[in-house]
């Protein structure tokens, strides 16, 4: 498959002459990683690799910037790379981007690893689900699996081992520079077009053999991720799924409050599936789920229940801390951040208390039509009115028939004071 010459006879008289040219097509594939490493990054990576051996590409860049990820999906992608016919390059770029945790370890498990200036790799050491409550001795065994899995995965590439054991028992982390003269990577490169002048010649062992590189004037392909896999990608992201839930709350609620209201039903019912569908991917505390929910329904209940702000105070506590213990990792980038939890809870709050507020108003509100909305309404007399016989009015463009304590004659302006029945009760003004 990585037959770089073809070979070509010419037969000219007696003299046999056998020219080898370069295989027409040459090319490289890219492929792009950005963000936490999950199930559906993973399942990108290996499409790659599955499309640049199928296309006989020279070579597979992933081109990396990721904070870490799941240990599943990354031992997912580690596999496939040391099965591959294909070489894998794991370039940390752009300027800045970095490789860090499980990215660290998929990038000492590619043929050639390179950085570009300005990024960092390392902090490889293992999280576990049960982040910082999690059971010492368990801690340490997985610490000390993972030491060993990336100590073979550095003997086996011919890098430093004890750098690699160290990025996972002590967080060691180093530049572009530091990394490459540790040997922890080969080559340190500015763009992509670089990275493929270095590499030109480099032989690599490959699954089915020894490959010698051939970039030097390959042209590259990108590997797009597929819709499905850029939606799925986006919304594993912890802070999207929050708000996927939230909003998915909230349309439930408009439809319950709206019966055949539609649109907002079926957004939040979408929202909802979504964040659930993302939750399967993430380090779920079932305790903060529960807290979240509770909030809804303490919210929901300051609408129905006049408990003079105890129920939102305790919606409140209980988003907050449902909020912060959601996602159960002590790695930053698996938590829902705090710019996104006090806009959430800010919003929520400002919502019910705006509805509960608009509530109260209504309540406290003179009615505005029947007999009881004509007290205070100022009418003028019809017929005359006195304290023996009743008269007439118009009030607010009603005839009512009307009494008085005292006589009011016919064109007079007159308050109303009360109603009895269909009577009115007036004063003169």
């Amino acid at each position: 498959m990585h037959v770089r010459t073809r070979f070509l006879l010419l037969v000219a008289g007696p003299v046999i002459f056998i020219a080898a040219y370069s295989a027409p097509g040459q090319h490289v594939d890219v492929a792009r990683l950005e963000g936490v490493i999950a199930p559906f990054s993973a399942r990108y990576l290996v499409r790659a690799i599955d499309q640049a051996e199928e296309d006989g590409a020279e070579c597979l860049i992933i081109e990396m910037d990721t904070p870490g990820g799941l240990d599943e999906s990354m031992r997912q992608v580690i596999k496939r790379i040391l099965a591959a016919d294909v070489p894998v390059v794991v370039y940390v770029s752009p300027g800045g981007a970095r490789a860090a945790s499980a990215g660290a370890v998929i990038a000492l498990a590619a043929h050639i690893a390179a950085m570009a200036p300005g990024t960092n790799i390392g902090a490889a050491h293992p999280v576990t689900i049960g982040g910082e409550g999690t059971d010492e001795v368990l801690s340490e065994k997985m610490t000390r699996d993972a030491a060993a899995y990336v100590r073979a995965l550095a003997e086996r590439r011919g890098r430093n081992v004890e750098w690699a054991e160290r990025a996972v028992l002590e967080s060691a982390s180093a530049t572009e520079e530091e990394a490459l003269e540790l040997s922890v990577i080969e080559y340190v490169a500015l763009s992509i077009p670089g990275l493929l002048e270095k590499i030109d010649g480099h032989e690599v062992e490959v699954a089915s053999g020894t490959v010698t590189l051939a970039t030097r004037e390959a042209a590259t392909r990108q590997i797009a991720m597929g819709l499905r896999d850029e939606v799925f990608h986006v919304i594993t992201n912890p802070n999207v799924a929050y708000i996927l839930f939230i909003l998915g709350f909230y349309g439930l609620l408009f439809e319950l409050q709206n019966p055949g209201a539609i649109f907002p039903g079926v957004v939040g019912a979408i929202c909802l599936i979504l964040g659930f569908l993302a939750f399967q991917t993430l380090p779920i505390n079932y305790a903060g789920l529960l807290l979240i929910v509770l909030a809804m329904i303490l919210f929901i209940l300051e609408l129905k229940v006049p408990s003079h702000g105890i129920l939102t105070i305790g919606g409140v506590a209980a988003m907050v801390l449902g909020s912060v213990l959601l996602i159960d990792s002590s790695e930053p980038f698996l938590r829902v951040s705090w710019s996104v939890i006090i806009p959430a809870v800010l919003t929520t709050v400002a919502f019910f208390v705006f509805a509960v507020g608009m509530g109260l108003r209504a309540q406290l509100r003179k009615p505005a039509t029947g007999s009881e909305g004509l007290t205070g309404l100022i009418g003028v007399v019809r017929s005359p009115i006195d304290a023996e016989s009743e008269g007439t009015v118009l009030v607010h463009g009603e005839i009512w028939r009307a009494t008085s304590d005292e006589r009011i004659e016919k064109g007079e302006r007159v308050k109303v004071t009360g109603v009895e029945g269909l009577t009115a009760r007036v004063t003169r003004v």
